[in-house]
This record gives structure tokens, C-alpha cells and sequence, in this order.
């Protein structure tokens, strides 16, 4: 199909996103159109792009990670191998170098988290738009598509709120359903539904949590400390990881609580029995924390139990823990009877978070769910269903951990669509 510059009415591919991954799939497509011209829009809903970029890592964007694996990302019914052979693409690496070839050097923090050495988000956004400019992808904000028809001519017409554009190669970047105040919101599902798509149910990914009034999180408000969780469905584990967790005014959050949240969520909207339980020593059973106990008590039988507890834990925690399990934390040590000590260990290795709800889609920073992946081809990224439709991003049922393995999906997915639309146009 031939490109024809002026008119905004037609386009070669018509990208609908323009975020993390629409941007990447405009840039690689117009890097492998090569001289052919070909033309690219970008159509977006928002008068202002890229706003989920500028919010992410706390307004410093978390491009990626220096070590990504298969084993951090999720799918609900997706196979391994797929999301194997994608990041195997597009991994960390190329990320690190393709953000170098758009100026944005990249820091690696002790997490292994990549950020702009700028510390700033909009350094990522504006190198971003920049390269579309460069390449001459259009880039269409205020144009919410609300339908993609196939035409009888080949290619689709996607229908937007300005009016509509024929499209020889459609690209779905539309995202899922979390920050939906940035412009998520799921529509895009709808949209490859009516295409002759299925998407899987959706729940919020990387959200913290709200505990029962009765737990005593309100009172270590801002205390952080490494943690241990397990989550369990009926009597068995789903899901284990020790990270930091951080106390809230209403509940948990913290690294390991956005990364277990996914569980959590996707069981309890199904109706099934869950729980998430917190060691307080991380990689320590039952069995050696009762061992350690007892010979810390030995060793010093006149400390109290909250002074002997705060050599491990927090002791503000370790008050309230005593109180949990009905113990006086200012009773010495050596008076802990054998009833007691067991509940106390108990407690101290797999408390029962009382989780009411999670916090919902305005505070997740994921969508677990959504269009499965056998239903796309990994190596292009083209849909099974529907020739000439690309699926990319948090489109697909597919989520990954915190610390920018969901920006690597965008970049790894928006590369293989954003080539392959190309080639094909």
C-alpha cells in the first residue's frame, strides 16, 4: 500500500496506544520501513501522551531491569515458552542499547532497576517522541478509536472520535485497566472482542492492599521491613517471595505485597478461599524460629519478650506481635511459657494478613489478564484470529513483577509488532 503524507484519512499502519508500547512499536516500524514510504499514526485518547511513562517509579521511570527471566512474569493461562521466546527478542540488553541510540543514558540501582541517570521520566517520554518525530510517525492525540472494522477492500477502518482512517495494519497498544485516571480504562478489549478476539477476566496487578480495622497497621504507618509471603488457595501454595513491605494507613504495600497482590486478586474475585500469610523471618520455618527462640531465652531469660523480639524484627512490631498472640511484651523472656512460645513462633512466621479488598485499579500499577497469548503469533505479534491485527503490551495476558519488567514487555512486544507490521505492510 502506498503512504500518502497528507492525507488523514489513510494510513499504512495505524497504531491505537500511545504509550510505552505504541511509542516503541511507531519507532520500530518506522526503523524498518527503511526508504519505503510507508505511513505511521499513532492515534491516543488523551491531549497529553505518555502520561503512565511520566507517573512510573515515582515520576522516574523504571525503564527495565539488568536481569529479566520468564519466572518474573505471570500469565493466567498463557504458556512459558511463549513469553520466553518474546523477551528472547527484545531482551534487557537491546533495551539498555536502544535507549542509548535515543540519548537516554541508563543507571542501574542495587535492585537491579534501570532508571535515566536524570532521575525524570519525561527524559524517557520526550527521547521517545523525539525519535517518532525523526522518523515521521504521526502521532494523533485526542483521537480515542472506538471501533476497528475490517473493510471490504482489504485492511481495516478505524474509527475514531475525530472521524475515521482507513489502515492496511492495525496495532492494538491500548493497555489495561490500571492508573485509569492516565487514560487506561480496557476499552481496547472490547475493540479485538468485536474483531472475534476473547480476553480472559481482568483484575488489578501490582496494588496494595486494605487490612481489617482490627489489625494493628495504622500504628507502624511508614515502617518498612523485609517480609516473607505466601499465598495459599485452598490449603495450597500458589505463590511465594520475601521482599520489603511497607505498613500503611490502611493496610500493606511495598515491593512484595504489588508482587503477591496478583494472586491474591485473581483467586479472591473467583470466589475461592485465599490467604496471604507473613513470615517475619524470612526463610525461617517453624520449627528453627522455635529452636532460636528457645536459646535466645536461655541465653537471656531476664530480657523482655519486646527487647528480645526487636533483635530480629522491628520493635514496634514485635510489641504488637505479642499482643496479638495475648502476651504482655514487657514480661521477661524466661516467664514464656511452652503454650505461649509456639503461639508466639506461630504468629512470628505465618501471620494471616486479615485482607479486606485490594485497592483497585486507581492505585495498581498492572492488569493481570486479557487477551491470551496463544492467540497471537510470538514472533510478530500478529493475531491467529484476525490477519493484518497486532496485539502488543498490557493488551495481552501477561504481567510481570515490580522494579520494570512491565516496560520491558511494552518494549519487547511494541519491537516485535512495530517490525512485523512493517515487513508486512
Amino acid at each position: 500500500m502506498t503512504a500518502q503524507p497528507h492525507a488523514l484519512d489513510r494510513a499504512d499502519i495505524a497504531i491505537i496506544g500511545a504509550g510505552a508500547a505504541g511509542l516503541a512499536a511507531g519507532i520500530f516500524a518506522g526503523e524498518a520501513r527503511g526508504s519505503r514510504p510507508l505511513r505511521i499514526v499513532l492515534l491516543d485518547g488523551a491531549r497529553t501522551v505518555g502520561a503512565k511513562i511520566l507517573v512510573s517509579g515515582g515520576g522516574r521511570c523504571n525503564v527495565t531491569h539488568d536481569r529479566v527471566s520468564p519466572r518474573d512474569f505471570q500469565s493466567l493461562h498463557g504458556s512459558p515458552h511463549v513469553i520466553r521466546n518474546i523477551l528472547a527478542a527484545f531482551p534487557a540488553e537491546a533495551t539498555r542499547d536502544w535507549f542509548a541510540s535515543l540519548g537516554v543514558a541508563l543507571k542501574r540501582e542495587e535492585t537491579g532497576k534501570l532508571f535515566p541517570v536524570t532521575d525524570k521520566a519525561r527524559t524517557v517520554l520526550e527521547a521517545l517522541l523525539h525519535r517518532c518525530r525523526e522518523l515521521d510517525v504521526a502521532i494523533l492525540p485526542e483521537h480515542r478509536v472506538t471501533e476497528v472494522v475490517p473493510s471490504d477492500v482489504g485492511g481495516f477502518r478505524v474509527v475514531h472520535e475525530q472521524g475515521s482512517l482507513a489502515a492496511g495494519r492495525v496495532i492494538m497498544a491500548t493497555g489495561g485497566k490500571s492508573l485509569p485516571r492516565t487514560g487506561s480504562d480496557g476499552y481496547g478489549w472490547e475493540i479485538v472482542r468485536r474483531l472475534g478476539h476473547t480476553a480472559t477476566a481482568t483484575y488489578p496487578a501490582l496494588v496494595p492492599f486494605v487490612l481489617d480495622k482490627t489489625m494493628f497497621h495504622a500504628e507502624l504507618s511508614g515502617l518498612s521491613q523485609l517480609v516473607e509471603l505466601t499465598t495459599v488457595v485452598a490449603d495450597k501454595r500458589v505463590d511465594r517471595r520475601s521482599g520489603s513491605l511497607l505498613w500503611t494507613h490502611v493496610g500493606v504495600s511495598g515491593p512484595v505485597v504489588m508482587d503477591a497482590s496478583r494472586f491474591w486478586t485473581a483467586t479472591h474475585a473467583e470466589g475461592k478461599p485465599v490467604e496471604v500469610r507473613c513470615n517475619f523471618l524470612p526463610g525461617v520455618g517453624v520449627e528453627e524460629a522455635e529452636r532460636q527462640v528457645i536459646e535466645q531465652v536461655t541465653a537471656r531469660p531476664r530480657l523482655t519478650l519486646g527487647k528480645m523480639l526487636a533483635q530480629q524484627i522491628p520493635e514496634r512490631l514485635a510489641e504488637r506481635l505479642c499482643r496479638v498472640c495475648g502476651i504482655e511484651p514487657g514480661m521477661p523472656a524466661g516467664q514464656l511459657d511452652r503454650a505461649s512460645r509456639r503461639r508466639l513462633v506461630r504468629t512470628l512466621t505465618g501471620l494471616v494478613l486479615p485482607i479486606l479488598r485490594d485497592r483497585g485499579w486507581n492505585e495498581a500499577e498492572g492488569t493481570a489478564g486479557g487477551v491470551p497469548l496463544d492467540e497471537i503469533d510470538f514472533r510478530t505479534m500478529e493475531s491467529r484470529v484476525r490477519p493484518g491485527l497486532y496485539l502488543i503490551g498490557e493488551m495481552l495476558d501477561c504481567d510481570g513483577r515490580i522494579g520494570g519488567f512491565n516496560f520491558q514487555w511494552a518494549w519487547a512486544t511494541g519491537y516485535l509488532g512495530g517490525r512485523a507490521s512493517a515487513a508486512g505492510a
